[in-house]
């Protein structure tokens, strides 16, 4: 029998609170599986699919990992689909079948298992794959955890299957790809590879042999698949420059105050609240909490050309989708103006629509 705590029933909750921004995606781009899959499944299966949630160590059986071996050797398009549309007895997994159509439900099917349970099919393809086999595998393996002469090396290769290694982070291997590994057999391939190739073959090895499927989709992060971190990005001069509050939108785009505050009062307020403090009325239930936009981070940083950003790509481990899966530019533009002036620039008149007759 499943046995669910206070906490996992009102986590389960959260997926049927999301149906308004759901319904202005469906209208705007028909179905879109990462964001139907963000705000229906990741709240209990994790951001990357492997059951790694917030709500995980509260339910009893634990979410499903689609990574793992007896998912890949179970789980069957159909099986999938009839588990979206009447749930799991016995699990936390409910039934969605009156929230979501027959296509949405097969279209996440198919997100499902081209991104978490059967990914070999774009790993294939990738173009770090060539570059991993004529310089990586002879150390590091076929496989990614370790090659076959290496066993009587006094360091070992890195193991990027177990758990130490799964946990590096891109701008650590690309480092160690760039620069080499003092006191080991880890040499610098900055001379032999452009930085997209390094960027390339770093992306593999990830996505490949690390079980980050989301990096196949660009989904995470600003160093996204292809594209190289600078150089000490983290340590970065550039960094610690103060913010420039004034700078215009991305790309010259100019953004309605009316359409945007009509966008937020309809979507954004039930996390960030009508007041933008990030009280709104399913904040209670959502960990981490929605950004509070009073907060001295915000104030101090969060300038037209942040503010849209962080729409168009949402944060993963949040509940916070990314927007511009969904949206066209101009529509970012507009929430991003509205934003900005009634919460950055404390404009009461724009959060209560009294501007609208000047737009």
């Amino acid at each position: 029998m499943i046995s669910l705590s206070t906490s996992a029933k009102w986590l389960l909750a959260i997926g049927v609170l999301l149906s308004t921004s759901l319904a202005y995606a469906e209208e705007k781009n028909g179905t879109n599986a990462p964001l139907l899959y963000h705000n229906y499944c990741s709240v209990c299966h994790g951001d990357r699919g492997n059951g790694q949630s917030k709500a995980n160590m509260a339910l009893n059986p634990p979410p499903r990992d689609f990574g793992s071996a007896s998912s890949r050797r179970e789980l069957t398009r159909e099986r999938i689909i009839h588990a979206i549309a009447n749930g799991r007895p016995n699990t936390a997994m409910v039934g969605w079948s009156s929230q979501l159509s027959g296509k949405e439900t097969a279209a996440l099917a198919d997100y499902l298992l081209e991104n978490f349970i059967h990914p070999q099919d774009v790993v294939a393809k990738h173009p770090g794959k060539s570059i991993y086999e004529q310089n990586c595998a002879v150390c590091h393996g076929d496989y990614g955890s370790g090659g076959r002469w290496t066993t009587g090396m006094n360091i070992q290769p890195r193991d990027f299957t177990s758990e130490r290694g799964r946990s590096l982070s891109r701008e650590t291997m690309l480092d160690a790809v760039r620069n080499g590994r003092p006191g080991t057999a880890m040499a610098p391939f900055r001379d032999q590879l452009s930085a997209e190739q390094m960027g390339d073959v770093v992306d593999y090895i990830r996505v490949a042999f690390m079980s980050l499927p989301e990096e196949i989709e660009g989904l995470s992060g600003t160093y996204a698949h292809g594209k190289v971190a600078p150089a000490d990005s983290s340590t970065s001069k550039e960094a610690e420059k103060p913010v420039n509050m004034n700078a215009p939108m991305p790309r010259g785009l100019k953004g309605n105050l009316v359409a945007g505050r009509d966008f937020y009062m309809g979507n954004c307020f039930t996390c960030h609240g009508v007041k933008g403090d990030g009280q709104g009325p399913r904040a209670y239930f959502i960990r981490p909490k929605p950004a509070n936009f009073f907060d001295e981070k915000y104030q101090q940083g969060f300038n037209r050309e942040a503010i849209f950003n962080a729409i168009r790509d949402g944060k993963l481990g949040t509940e916070m989708p990314a927007w511009g899966k969904v949206l066209n530019e101009q529509q970012l533009a507009d929430i991003t103006e509205f934003v900005f002036r009634a919460y950055i620039q404390r404009d009461q008149g724009v959060i209560s629509g009294e501007e609208k007759k000047k737009e």
